[in-house]
């Protein structure tokens, strides 16, 4: 068995895979303050409690976005699983070319999600992840990544909200049924996701229309973004899972 971690700011996410074969997958709350004996604990009763046998794990792969969480994580995973993890950073076999001013600063987790994209859906594609920070990143037929952005996450706009208006209410995220809004919670949600609705539409746009490259894929993965599509007419694929398989890909590209 593979164990894969994509360590994001708000959460990790977890998989195990049998092959090619995504078996369970899992999600904890990112934490800096857990010791290693923690982490290593946590993650090896995910086994215990999802009946599967840790002892069986091979291989672990990490790709991690918060560096002061990466010693108790990796020390857990040595002391728990008996494994040196193998973590996504530069100097990976990874089949793109990174057109960039400086390839270094590029965020692993962007890194992860174009690799899946590119060799399970092929370029050119609009890759988006929905987190605590949306990414918008474009691969074209030659495996280069040529561009990309960062945008607030619609999660981080509505804590922003909550924390700085004093009447402003904690809300659920989600899609209003109407834009005519009665409430100051429908009001809330509307104007957060609608807004992040109509940004994503005017990013693609804008991409196919500056790249001249009109039927490039939309590709989109991250918590919030059925979100921003409940009715399947933006994205071309939504893959709730492309980062753990873009882990997988990395790691069989590299062992």
């Amino acid at each position: 068995m593979l164990l894969v971690i994509d360590v994001g700011n708000t959460n990790f996410v977890l998989g195990v895979y049998e092959g090619e074969n995504l078996i369970n997958c899992w999600r904890m709350t990112t934490g800096g303050n857990r010791t290693a004996d923690e982490t290593g604990i946590f993650i090896h009763g995910l086994f215990d409690a999802s009946g599967l046998d840790a002892n069986k794990v091979e291989a672990v792969i990490i790709s991690s976005v918060v560096p002061d969480i990466m010693y108790s994580l990796t020390q857990g995973i040595r002391k728990y699983f008996g494994i040196e993890p193998m973590i996504v950073g530069v100097g990976m076999k990874t089949g793109i070319i990174i057109k960039r001013d400086d390839p270094k600063t590029v965020g692993a987790d962007r890194i992860v999600d174009l690799v899946a994209a590119n060799e399970i859906y092929g370029g050119p594609a609009i890759v988006i992840d929905y987190g605590t920070a949306n990414t918008f990143d474009v691969i074209n037929e030659k495996n280069e990544f040529i561009t990309g952005f960062i945008t607030p996450g619609i999660s981080s706009c509505a804590d922003a909200l909550y924390q700085k208006a004093a009447q402003l209410p904690k809300i659920e995220i989600k899609a209003p049924k109407s834009i005519i809004a009665k409430n100051t919670v429908d009001s809330f949600q509307a104007g957060l996701v609608l807004g992040h609705i109509g940004q994503t539409r005017y990013i693609i746009e804008q991409l196919k229309e500056q790249l001249n490259l009109p039927n490039m894929k939309v590709i989109a993965t991250g918590g919030l973004a059925k979100v921003i599509d409940p009715n399947n007419e933006i994205f071309d694929v939504l893959d709730p899972v492309l980062t753990l398989k873009g882990l997988r890909i990395l790691y069989e590209k590299n062992k």
